[in-house]
């Protein structure tokens, strides 16, 4: 009885407000199709509204009117279904007759012949399919989103050689100029590979038929909706932007697109942090994040972004203005993220081991700019292109900074640890390794030291090497840093030097050092930067060094084998013969005291080995065997082999065992002993 009685006061009510509010056939009729639309038994409760004069017979419904009222029946009713007009499995009907009844309503509206009335009751009307519209719109965005798969990415970044922070001296994980112990950390030697550091696939562009494939698939995975919902999302946007909705539509699908956006950088490894988060993370960890930051930005803005940009362009084809601030809306928060660490890390303290990873970071930047100033051209994009400007500039800053810091570095390395066996030391691995490395940006570099080195002087523009005549002038101005870190090294490398009490010590340690300068730069493209000419006059270098080492260590020994004070061949008397036997016992202890200290002694390159034993070969023999010769036959008997040890070969068998570097001397060398 209570649910009959509830049921009447609704009925009562229903019949108030119509009464109250119909001060027009038309406000009625709207107030009693939205009525039924709740119960259709209030539509029998309701008599129809009666003709203007009160008795005659009603006026057959105009065509806008049947026509309304025919769109009102179909959005009434969805707008009281939960179904989804897009839905998948959803009729194709349906959704026809849902966006034909929309356009009925829109021409209505914007029809000049129509009725005040009619026209606000499809107002009224158009208003519920619109919202209607904005789920529909909302739900194909977020239920076509196809998620980022980062291997099927190509980054469109250019492949270089990295230095591979791994093979960095193990005491000190953390790569950087000088270690714990006053040493600077090393890098390997061994061939530096491309990097791949996501595995990102190389592919051969000798085939143009396969790199135009190549290209369409690029376009296609770097699409974050799939195509073929576009044209119902146009649908939709056409109608709303038609009806004044743009700005709730450019809410939907900013919002909606911004998300998908964020999850892409965390899929790449970006995530949100501040300038001090990133000022007090340690090094292996800030490395990882300016590696993928490189990778983000390529992929995030040269590939993602553009595929975003042509979506958002066919859904908005209707309005120009629209198109931009919706992309603009969805895209700048991305962009922005990329930036900030971009500008935290212009920021940071500077120190050497940054600077490949920020001249990666500027031109990774530098190189979507152009796709930026495409992608956000007007007023939407004014700021933020401003701020990427800045930020770019400020990399670049901090690339120049670091480089300079680079140098101060290797003029400054002041360690006290000597080489023990004279090899090629620590810092001279780093800087080549690291000179060579840095060869590889030597464009970014060049725009960059030209644009403000004033240490670098004038020179003829477009001229990026040294000609045969070593002119310093005509080197790019890369090129002139380059070599001016290589000369720091060098002095240092002198200095060095003179930390080894043996003279002979100091030249071999120099010789390793400079033969090995020498021959990054020959195997680089260090040398089209420096020249045939610097190559030719460091490897003069080398040979002087080996002259000042045969006369430092071998000049004393050699003086034992001249005749001077000896008399002729023929002198016999006991004066001559206790000569000669002291300048026997002298040269044996001169020779082994040698062969004992420099069989320790390391020289790495094989051919420099050799052509130094050869050189101590050339002079040690012939002046033994000549001595050997001419007063030898003073000492015969038995004690003669007391004093005469070593034939001539003897001493030539033993010089090959020099500067092998082998460990605890001479007893623990293969060939025979000393004296044997």
């Amino acid at each position: 009885m209570a649910k009959v009685d509830g049921q009447e006061k609704v009925i009562a009510t229903a019949q108030h407000i119509v009464k109250s509010l119909a001060t027009s056939t038309n406000a009625a009729e709207d107030m009693i199709r939205i009525l039924s639309g709740f119960d259709n038994r209030l539509s029998d409760l309701f008599p129809s509204p009666a003709a203007p004069d009160g008795d005659g017979p009603q006026e057959e419904a105009s065509e806008a009117e049947l026509l309304l009222d025919a769109a009102d029946q179909v959005v009434l009713r969805w707008d009281n279904s939960d179904s989804l007009l897009f839905d998948v499995g959803a009729s194709l009907d349906d959704a026809s007759e849902y966006l034909t009844a929309v356009d009925d309503l829109i021409s209505l509206v914007y029809d000049e012949d129509c009725s005040d009335d009619l026209r606000s009751r499809a107002e009224t009307t158009l208003q519920i399919a619109m919202t209607r519209l904005e789920d529909e719109f909302r739900h194909l965005m977020i239920r076509h989103t196809v998620p980022l798969d980062p291997q099927n990415l190509s980054d469109p970044g250019p492949r270089r050689p990295s230095l591979s922070f791994s093979s960095f001296s193990a005491a000190r994980p953390s790569p950087s100029f000088s270690s714990d112990h006053g040493e600077p950390s090393t890098i390997d030697d061994s061939e530096s590979s491309a990097e791949d550091d996501h595995q990102i696939p190389h592919h051969n562009s000798a085939d143009p038929e396969g790199e135009e494939e190549e290209q369409q698939q690029q376009q296609g995975s770097s699409e974050l909706i799939h195509p073929e919902v576009v044209a119902d999302l146009k649908s939709i946007a056409d109608r709303m932007i038609l009806s004044g909705y743009g700005k709730e539509l450019c809410q939907v699908y900013s919002s909606v697109r911004r998300e998908v956006l964020d999850e892409c950088l965390s899929i790449l490894g970006v995530d949100r942090m501040s300038i001090d988060e990133v000022q007090r993370i340690e090094w292996q960890t800030l490395d990882d994040r300016m590696r993928k930051w490189v990778q983000a930005v390529r992929v995030a803005i040269g590939l993602l972004l553009p595929g975003e940009r042509r979506i958002c362009d066919q859904i908005f084809a209707e309005s120009p203005t629209l198109r931009d601030e919706c992309f603009a809306e969805a895209a700048k928060g991305c962009v922005m993220q990329l930036l900030n660490f971009g500008d935290a890390i212009a920021v940071c303290r500077r120190s050497s081991e940054k600077l490949f990873r920020i001249l990666g970071m500027y031109e990774a930047l530098s190189g979507v700019m152009p796709e930026l100033r495409s992608m956000f051209p007007g007023e939407h994009g004014e700021l933020l292109i401003t701020e990427a400007e800045e930020i770019l500039t400020r990399l670049g800053d901090a690339a120049k900074g670091t480089f300079n810091e680079f140098g101060n570095d290797v003029q400054n390395e002041n360690s006290k640890k000597t080489m023990p066996n004279g090899d090629i030391h620590p810092i001279t691995r780093y800087v080549m390794n690291y000179l060579v490395l840095l060869v590889s940006y030597k464009d970014s570099l060049d725009f960059l030291l030209d644009e403000s080195s004033p240490d670098d002087g004038n020179h003829p523009e477009g001229i990026e090497q040294r000609d045969g005549s070593g002119d310093f002038g005509l080197m790019s101005p890369t090129a002139r840093r380059l070599l001016a870190c290589i000369s720091y090294l060098e002095a240092n490398l002198e200095e060095k030097s003179k930390l080894y009490d043996d003279g002979g010590m100091q030249y071999v340690f120099l010789m390793n050092n400079m033969l090995y300068i020498v021959q990054k730069v020959k195997d680089s493209e260090l040398r089209a930067l420096l020249g045939d000419h610097w190559v030719r006059r460091r490897r003069g270098q080398v040979r002087q060094y080996a002259t000042s080492y045969l006369r430092a260590s071998w000049t004393k020994v050699l003086s034992y084998l001249k005749d001077d004070g000896l008399g002729g061949s023929g002198s016999s008397n006991s004066a001559s013969r206790m000569a000669i036997k002291d300048r026997f016992k002298n040269f044996n202890m001169a020779f082994e005291e040698i062969y004992r200290t420099q069989i320790v002694w390391r020289i790495a390159d094989n051919q420099l080995r050799e052509e130094l034993r050869i050189s101590i070969s050339e002079k040690v023999i012939p002046a033994y065997r000549a001595f050997m010769g001419r007063f030898g036959g003073h000492l015969e008997g038995r004690h003669a082999a007391k004093y005469i040890k070593y034939t001539p070969e003897d001493l030539e068998d033993h010089l090959l065992d020099l500067f092998e570097g082998s460990p605890g001397g001479p007893q623990n060398h293969p060939r025979r002993k000393l004296g044997s």
